[in-house]
């Protein structure tokens, strides 16, 4: 699996990317952050829940994990759908970045 991206926005501790993986096209969070669903809201605005595609949230614990995660969400993806990372350090974040066709970045 082969993923394309490009920075949309910077967030805080984290990205907005647009994301392309084989014949899906997405956007994706990506944020240094604790696993709580309640974090979700502070960086995905309200329109991308009221939009027609589905919001996918999970949680990257260490860089270990960010191969299988972003495997597993894209398999579940729709086109148009959203994706959100909650990296649990910067060794996740950089991890996931990669994965989803970025450089690692510092923030």
């Amino acid at each position: 699996m082969k993923a394309f991206s490009r920075i949309i926005q910077t967030l805080d501790r984290g990205v907005l990317l647009d994301v392309t993986i084989e014949e899906l096209t997405c956007r994706a969070y990506v944020v240094v952050s604790d696993p709580d669903l309640e974090r979700v809201a502070d960086f995905v605005p309200a329109s991308q829940f009221e939009g027609n595609g589905d919001v996918h949230v999970t949680a990257v614990a260490s860089a270990d994990e960010a191969r299988q995660q972003v495997e597993d969400l894209a398999f579940n993806m729709n086109i148009g759908d959203a994706a959100v990372f909650l990296c649990g350090d910067d060794s996740a974040y950089a991890a996931t970045l990669e994965e989803l066709g970025q450089n690692p970045v510092q923030h």
